[in-house]
């Protein structure tokens, strides 16, 4: 397996992108609810106004069209709606600016604003991280595993298509996850947060000379969405609460109708789907 375009080798025609947690992986809620959620109230010291920061926080991050925003994005969300309703946040507009600068916003990136500019919410920021980080590691393992299906959508998209991890969660965490329920043995690159955004990980994929209407992301969250839209390939989304079902109808209807060269109509249906599965 290829963990970077450098070295990267095609294989296949055919590509099939598919994001981590919360699409292959059953970890999206378990960490947002026990780990990226608390670590922010402690953080910023605002068990105060604990459950109903909490619940935001899931709403934003786990059922509305702002699923699977990046981390770092979603706590300048978070912490603006904090500092407007519950108690002002030292130093907010930094990490507005840098969050839209168009810096790739993962922990490297962060700490090397941190280097440039010393700001303190910016430290904070990347304190948080790495404690959710540590948060994520200690979780029950009985908490960490694949949704029903997904080993099995995997296998098949393997059999005729190149497939890459295309996820902004923590590569050491991916790698960790994948690795335990052998889920990389049908994976060739592995694209994480340090590669930079999902949109950026498919065009640089394209440029082995896959044609987009032979590409497929495989995603739960708007961004993944966006991302394929970006890029012009096609998207199928896992819906939240009915994922079991989602690996099912792929492997079964999905990836042959992909093969075929049908898919357009069918991902039509499938967008509809989706929008109304997320309150949209």
């Amino acid at each position: 397996m290829y963990s970077g375009f450098s070295d990267y080798t095609k294989h296949h025609d055919y590509l099939v992108c598919v994001d981590s947690d919360g699409c292959a992986m059953d970890t999206m809620d378990c960490k947002h609810i026990h780990c990226f959620g608390p670590c922010l109230v402690a953080e910023w010291h605002l068990e105060q106004w604990k459950e109903p920061i909490l619940a935001r926080w899931n709403d934003i991050n786990l059922y509305s069209m702002t699923r699977g925003i990046n981390r770092f994005k979603g706590l300048n969300l978070m912490l603006t709606e904090v500092n407007e309703q519950y108690t002002p946040i030292d130093h907010l507009a930094d990490l507005t600016v840098w969050v839209n600068s168009g810096a790739a916003p993962s922990n490297d990136a962060i700490q090397k604003a941190i280097d440039e500019t010393g700001s303190p919410i910016l430290k904070k920021a990347l304190i948080w991280s790495k404690a959710v980080n540590a948060a994520i590691v200690a979780l029950p393992e009985e908490l960490k595993k694949p949704f029903d299906g997904a080993k099995e959508g995997l296998a098949a998209a393997s059999a005729f298509a190149d497939v890459a991890i295309v996820s902004s969660a923590n590569r050491d965490a991916v790698v960790e996850e994948w690795t335990k329920f052998q889920l990389l043995d049908h994976v060739d690159i592995m694209l994480a947060q340090d590669m930079g955004s999902k949109a950026h990980c498919i065009s640089e994929m394209l440029k082995f000379g896959y044609d987009p209407d032979k590409v497929l992301m495989v995603g739960d969250a708007p961004g993944d969405q966006d991302a394929a839209q970006q890029n012009h390939v096609h998207y199928y989304p896992i819906l939240v609460r009915h994922e079991a079902e989602s690996w099912a109808e792929l492997q079964k209807i999905g990836l042959d109708k992909l093969k075929a060269g049908v898919y357009t109509g069918y991902e039509s249906e499938k967008a509809a789907a989706f929008l109304r599965n997320l309150g949209a």
